[in-house]
């Protein structure tokens, strides 16, 4: 399997003193239908979500909307 990292995406300071990688992880369909609810296989969403670290990703998009 190939070495996955989000490192090679930069950091910037979010509110001037918190170091975020650029990449970040969109977290909007990782739960149930329509964006609400428990996810349909909760086990592999956590796996998902645990993974995360391990591959330099420290930004999680939690929002459940835009505009």
């Amino acid at each position: 399997m190939a070495q996955l990292s989000v490192n090679a995406s930069g950091t910037f300071a979010l509110g001037g003193d918190l170091p975020v990688k650029r990449l970040g992880f969109g977290a909007m369909r990782i739960t149930g239908p329509g964006i609400w609810g428990e996810p349909e296989d909760r086990d592999e969403a956590l796996h998902v979500l645990r993974r995360l670290p391990e591959v330099g990703a420290n930004f999680i998009d939690t929002a459940d909307a835009y505009g």
